[in-house]
């Protein structure tokens, strides 16, 4: 007997890159507007600003930075507060390369928990989407 195929329980690796695809055909950075996007690991968060026309990027951080690795954070939810100060540093890099807008990518993952709070910073950090 055959199992077809869509029965068979993807990984969620795989379910979050089929997401992210659906989500990068909606949207796309530009030189005016990047595109700011989120990777979640299980212990860090990285954020990059991405032209799509050029296929560059134009910054980028993660929470092993220098100036984020000695981040200490007080409170119960220590990595989301890491992902807070993450944002607002990229923002602040940003705006010192000349950027205020930009086009939020999820990247796949809920709007929730470490990617909200990575949005909040940015936000916060000056950036507008």
């Amino acid at each position: 007997m055959r199992i077809k195929q869509s029965k068979l329980r993807k990984s969620r690796a795989l379910q979050r890159k089929r997401r992210h695809f659906r989500v990068r055909n909606k949207i796309r950075g530009t030189a005016q507007r990047p595109r700011l996007v989120v990777y979640r690991s299980l212990k860090n968060i990285e954020g990059q600003l991405v032209d799509d026309d050029s296929g560059r990027t134009i910054a980028g951080l993660s929470t092993l930075t220098p100036e984020l690795r000695d981040f200490k954070a007080e409170g119960p939810n220590r990595k989301v507060e890491q992902a807070f100060a993450a944002g607002k540093l990229l923002a602040e890099r940003a705006r010192e390369k000349g950027i205020e807008a930009v086009v939020f990518d999820r990247g796949g993952y809920k709007y929730h928990g470490r990617v909200k709070a990575f949005a909040d910073g940015a936000r916060e950090g000056g950036l507008q989407f």
